[in-house]
């Protein structure tokens, strides 16, 4: 969107687009713990991720420390169980980055009509 004078200031900044979140895999991680806000067992969260179990445990880590995800440890069925969930302040930061990369998808939406309208006025 210009104005008069041209491009707003900052406009395709993007702060809202956290780091932390914004790696493929740890959005992955976030994305499925949004959908099960009871949680997930490492072992299925692995699979939906597509993640090894090295991979996995690593990005656990970093958003554990971060405190966006909470890891339980307990024992079932005579085995360890390990159980992911969201934090509030989690799911709190992951609906904040989805608002501001809706916010991208929309820009760039509009950015490609734009484009594809001034190709075909072109052509005409």
């Amino acid at each position: 969107m210009k104005s008069k004078k041209g491009p707003r200031v900052s406009q395709y900044a993007y702060p809202g687009l956290d780091r932390l979140i914004h790696e493929r895999a740890r959005l992955s991680l976030l994305t499925s713990l949004a959908r099960y806000p009871r949680g997930l067992r490492f072992g299925d969260l692995k699979s939906l991720c597509a993640l090894t179990d090295g991979n996995l445990s690593r990005h656990l880590q970093v958003l554990q420390e971060a405190g966006l995800v909470q890891i339980v440890r307990s024992f079932g069925r005579s085995r360890p169980q390990t159980t992911c969930r969201l934090t509030r302040n989690g799911y709190k930061r992951y609906a904040e980055y989805l608002s501001e990369l809706e916010q991208v998808v929309r820009d760039a939406a509009g950015a490609v009509r734009e484009r594809r309208d001034a190709l075909a006025s072109a052509k005409e």
